[in-house]
């Protein structure tokens, strides 16, 4: 049971949720772009491009966690 509750587990899950949200601020951004809200979309897909870097390094986190506990 503790298995389940593992650190990398748990980061897996926080990384897919913020994949997850950051599919939803884009379909929300595309229908304010649809709306003529351009500043809105400018500003949202300023905050998405970090969360899209922060993806990266998390993930190379979870590998690196992953390839420690083998």
């Amino acid at each position: 049971m503790s298995d389940e509750y593992s650190l990398s587990d748990l980061l897996e899950r926080m990384y897919k949720n913020q994949l997850g949200l950051e599919a939803a601020l884009m379909e929300l951004t595309l229908q304010a772009e649809k709306q003529g809200l351009v500043e809105l979309g400018e500003n949202v897909r300023g905050s998405l491009w970090t969360i899209g870097e922060n993806a990266g390094y998390i993930k190379q986190g979870l590998a690196k966690l992953r390839s420690q506990k083998s």
